[in-house]
C-alpha cells in the first residue's frame, strides 16, 4: 500500500539522517508564519482563526491534491517526503542524550545553552536535576508531538495529514500562549493543535507501555501512573506521555517553571524519585521503543484503512 510504504520510508529516513540540518521547510513554514503573524496580528481570536487558517488550509489541501493525482509511486514518494519532514524523532532523541552528557560531565552552561532548543521554559538558573527534569519532559512530549502526530495522522490522513498537524503544531508553539500579546489572537491555534493531538497523546501513550515492556521498564506503573496522572497537566494531552513515561521510568515529573517573568507551578506526575543522568538516558531508549510500536502500528493500520 502506498500509504505503508511511505510510513516505512520515512522512518528510515528518520532514523539514517535525522531532521535536515539546512534548508528544513518547517524553518521555512515558520519564518513564513512570523511575517504572518506581524501582518495579521490583532488583539481577538477571529483574527487568530484568520491567521491558523490561512496557514494550515493552503498547504494540507495542496498536498492532498498531489496525492490524489499522482500514481502509486508518487504517492509513496510525497508521503515519505511529507512524513519525514513532520517527523523529529532522530534529533529529539540525540539532543536529549547530548543534554545528559553535558549535565552528567558538570557543563552546566553548555546544558543551559542546548536546552533553549529543547524547552519553552527559561533555563538561565536552572541546576543539574532541573535541567534533566526540562529534558525528560520535554522528550516525552515531543514523543507525541514530534513523533506520534506525524505517524498517525499519516496513517489516518496521508501527507495532507502530516502537513495539517505540523503546521498546526508549529502554529501553537509559536502563538500558542497566554501572555499579553498571544492569549487571544493564539487562541485558535492552540485549540487546532489540541483537536489533532487527542487522538495522538493517547496512542502516544499506549505505545509507551508497550515499549516499557519491551525495553525492560515497569509497564505496569506506566499504565497506573498514565491512568492516574495523565489528566493533571494543564495541557488536556502534554500529560498523557509525560504520566507513561513517568510511570514507566520510576519516576517524579512536574514543579516549578517560568516562562519569561511567568511562574507557573506544574502538579506532580508519578510517584517516584526525581530523574537524574540515568532516568534520563533510559528515556531516550523509551523515546526510541515508543517510535518503533507507533511505527509499526500505524504502517498495519494504514494498509487496514485504505
Amino acid at each position: 500500500m502506498p500509504r505503508s510504504a511511505g510510513l516505512v520510508l520515512a522512518v528510515a529516513l528518520d532514523a539514517a539522517a535525522g531532521d535536515p540540518a539546512r534548508l528544513h521547510p518547517v524553518a521555512g513554514f515558520g519564518q513564513l508564519a512570523a511575517r504572518a503573524e506581524r501582518a495579521l496580528h490583532r488583539p481577538s481570536k477571529p483574527a487568530g482563526a484568520l491567521y491558523a487558517a490561512a496557514l494550515v488550509l493552503p498547504p494540507t489541501l495542496m498536498a492532498r491534491r498531489l496525492e490524489r493525482r499522482g500514481g502509486r509511486a508518487r504517492t509513496v514518494v510525497l508521503t515519505a517526503a511529507a512524513a519525514w519532514t513532520a517527523l523529529g524523532g532522530t534529533t529529539l532523541r540525540r539532543i536529549a542524550a547530548r543534554m545528559a552528557d553535558l549535565v552528567e560531565a558538570g557543563d552546566l552552561d553548555g546544558a543551559r545553552e542546548l536546552a533553549r532548543s529543547l524547552v519553552a521554559r527559561r533555563t538561565d538558573a536552572l541546576d543539574g536535576p532541573e535541567l534533566v527534569r526540562a529534558a525528560l519532559e520535554s522528550l516525552a512530549e515531543n514523543t507525541a508531538d514530534a513523533i506520534g502526530g506525524p505517524l498517525v495522522w499519516t496513517a489516518l490522513a496521508g501527507p495532507a495529514g502530516a502537513v495539517a498537524h505540523r503546521a498546526a503544531d508549529t502554529l501553537d508553539s509559536m502563538v500558542g500562549y497566554k501572555d499579553a500579546r498571544h492569549a487571544e489572537f493564539g487562541w485558535a491555534s492552540a485549540r487546532l493543535d489540541d483537536l489533532l493531538n487527542l487522538p495522538v497523546s493517547r496512542a502516544t501513550a499506549a505505545a509507551t507501555v508497550v515499549a516499557a515492556a519491551l525495553t525492560g521498564e515497569d509497564a505496569g506503573r506506566a499504565v497506573r501512573v498514565w491512568r492516574r496522572d495523565g489528566g493533571r497537566h494543564p495541557s488536556p494531552n502534554a500529560g498523557q506521555a509525560e504520566a507513561a513515561f513517568a510511570g514507566a521510568l520510576r519516576v517524579t515529573l512536574g514543579g516549578t517553571n517560568v516562562y519569561g517573568e511567568v511562574v507557573e507551578e506544574r502538579p506532580r506526575i508519578g510517584d517516584g524519585p526525581r530523574p537524574d543522568v540515568d532516568a534520563l538516558r533510559r528515556a531516550v531508549r523509551l523515546s526510541a521503543g515508543t517510535q518503533l510500536v507507533l511505527a509499526a502500528a500505524c504502517v498495519a493500520g494504514a494498509a487496514r484503512w485504505r
